[in-house]
C-alpha cells in the first residue's frame, strides 16, 4: 500500500509541490528575521532610533511587522494547504480507492 502511495503521480505531485511552497515561506522568513538581527547587530542605532521624542524606539514597530509578517505567512500557507494540497491529497485518495476496488 505505501508503495501504491509513493508511486502515485498525485502524491508525488503533492510532496514536490507543498516542499517547494514550504522551504520559499521559511527561506522567506528567516531573510527578514536575520536581516533584523543583522541590523541590531551590526548598526543598533537604526533600531534604537526614537520615534518621536520619547521612549518607543523604531525596533519596536519594526519587531511587530516581523511578527506581523510571520502571521502573514503562516495564513498564506494554511489557504494552499485547504486548497490546493487537499485537491491534491483528494485525488490521491481516489486514485488508491479506485485500485484497492479494482484488486
Amino acid at each position: 500500500m505505501v508503495e501504491k502511495i509513493k508511486s502515485n503521480p498525485s502524491y508525488i505531485e503533492l510532496v514536490s509541490k507543498r516542499s517547494s511552497f514550504a522551504w520559499k515561506l521559511t527561506i522567506l522568513m528567516l531573510v527578514v528575521y536575520y536581516a533584523f538581527i543583522m541590523v541590531l547587530a551590526f548598526s543598533p542605532e537604526v533600531l534604537g532610533a526614537s520615534l518621536s521624542g520619547g521612549i518607543t524606539t523604531v525596533g519596536i514597530p519594526v519587531g511587530i511587522a516581523i511578527i506581523i509578517f510571520s502571521f502573514v505567512l503562516t495564513g498564506i500557507y494554511v489557504n494552499r494547504a485547504n486548497g490546493e494540497f487537499d485537491d491534491l491529497s483528494n485525488k490521491v485518495k481516489e486514485d488508491l480507492s479506485k485500485e484497492i476496488n479494482n484488486d
